[in-house]
């Protein structure tokens, strides 16, 4: 009985390819080289497939330019090694990919998207390159008009493995609204242009595994424009300019039951538009992470049952920011909420006075929050001045370290308006000696120490 249960698991989690048909696109017609654009080939094929009942169209070695490209239900986008599909460097190009979402048309483009299709797969060793620094895509103001490399919106039962993600425009791939999505052993190296994000979740029963990110923005965000809940991450590196494990912003609906584990944390490879040491006083490294963990409720929605543990930080300015504040009012009867949130067995190298820190702001308060075997080195040089900088609420501001200042009253942690906090076994090292109090409270219920 056991068996035949678990087999059936098997047959729900995976989708099924094996046995159906496989197209390779030059035999459709597609041409490798640059100057052409093979979206219209490709996508007679996944739509041929897609009618038979399911299968592989395949992309062999070459570099094939293409346009926007919609996956349909039952296919498999494979592509093989030294594959590669560069995004044609043209916003007109990704017109189709503009998603229609409760009647109104999205701003967002992709390369790859979907949406309401089931058992779907992008797979192989091959390479999607964006081509996200091509002049065409170099507009900050307009990320809309600038494509990511996949979006798949209230899909069922996906999969993406193994294959590498570079030089998005935009979001490097994004998950919204899906159900059953399972990312594993996949590349990303994005650093070509604003808001290289390099996974955003908001999506149910989602398992990513083994991935490498590298990129710009936040490397592993997960977000809640809606309920993004079962949530799995795990053995994943994660390298980047802002944030490397995020929460939040877009927390209108929020979180529930997710669960980080074995990361590494480390700064990006390259840094091409930040520059936080130019910026913020105090940070003593050129490439930094803005924060190593970021859980962020400001928008109105909730996060609950977090679970984060065996976390492995160097270069970030502040290892755990908690931030729960009213950027955007709450639809909720009883308002935003943040509570039962675990953060466990977590080293890091911290590279500014922006020490970790549990805020919400009065009235709200985040609640039954443990943090546990926390081993944190920073700089140091604190003064007993900088313990009395005042803090500010920014209630309504942007949720990032540095809104509280570029310094806290606390070298270790710093707490606001919190209630139920349980810290154990907390340690902090410094370079050089820091002035100021480790632990600072303010406005707190129920704050253990153990």
């Amino acid at each position: 009985m056991k068996k035949a249960l678990l087999l059936a698991l098997i047959l729900v989690a995976v989708p099924a390819f094996a046995g159906r048909g496989n197209i390779v696109i030059t035999k459709a017609g597609a041409k490798a080289g640059p100057g052409r654009d093979n979206a219209a080939v490709i996508q007679r094929a996944i739509d041929r497939i897609s009618k038979a009942g399911g299968g592989t169209v395949t992309i062999p070695a070459g570099d094939f330019y293409s346009g926007a490209i919609e996956l349909k239900s039952g296919v498999e986008l494979h592509m093989e090694m030294g594959a590669r599909l560069l995004g044609v460097a043209d916003k007109s190009a990704y017109e189709e990919s503009h998603m229609t979402v409760d009647g109104i048309k999205s701003f967002l483009s992709s390369l790859i998207y979907a949406q309401g299709q089931e058992n779907i797969a992008i797979t192989g060793l091959g390479t999607i390159d964006g081509q996200g620094g091509a002049d065409a895509f170099k507009t900050k103001e307009d990320p809309g008009g600038r494509p990511m490399i996949i979006l798949l919106r209230d899909c069922r039962n996906v999969v993406v493995k193994d294959i590498t993600l570079t030089n998005s425009a935009h979001w490097v791939q994004y998950y919204t609204g899906c159900e059953g999505v399972r990312v594993s052993g996949v590349k990303v190296y994005s650093h070509t242009n604003y808001n290289n994000d390099g996974i955003d979740i908001e999506s149910r029963d989602v398992v990513v595994s083994n991935c490498i990110f590298d990129c710009e923005d936040d490397a592993i965000c997960l977000k809640g424009l809606c309920m993004c809940e079962n949530v799995s991450v795990s053995n994943c590196v994660a390298a980047s300019n802002c944030n490397a494990i995020k929460l939040g912003t877009a927390s209108v609906y929020g979180y529930r039951n997710i669960a980080i584990s074995n990361i590494t944390v480390r700064a990006a490879s390259e840094d091409n538009f930040r520059h936080w040491s130019t910026k913020i006083d105090g940070v003593t490294a050129p490439v930094t992470v803005i924060s190593g963990i970021a859980l962020e409720v400001v928008d109105g929605g909730i996060m609950e049952n977090v679970s984060i543990s065996n976390i492995s930080m160097t270069d970030v300015q502040t290892p755990i920011f908690i931030r729960l504040a009213r950027r955007n009012e709450s639809d909720l009867p009883e308002g935003s909420r943040m509570r039962g949130i675990t953060i466990s067995n977590v080293t890091a190298v911290s590279e500014s006075m922006m020490s970790c820190s549990i805020t919400g702001v009065p009235g709200l308060y985040p609640e039954d929050i443990f943090l546990s075997n926390i081993d944190i080195t920073s700089p140091g040089g604190g003064t007993p001045e900088m313990a009395l900088i005042p803090v500010p609420e920014a209630e309504d501001s942007y949720p990032e370290n540095r809104k509280l200042g570029y310094s806290l009253p606390a070298s270790g942690l710093y707490i606001r308006h919190a209630n139920n906090v349980y810290l154990s076994n907390l340690s902090f090292h410094f370079r050089v000696p820091d002035a100021r109090p480790l632990i600072v409270t303010d406005d707190c219920t129920n704050v253990v120490e153990r």
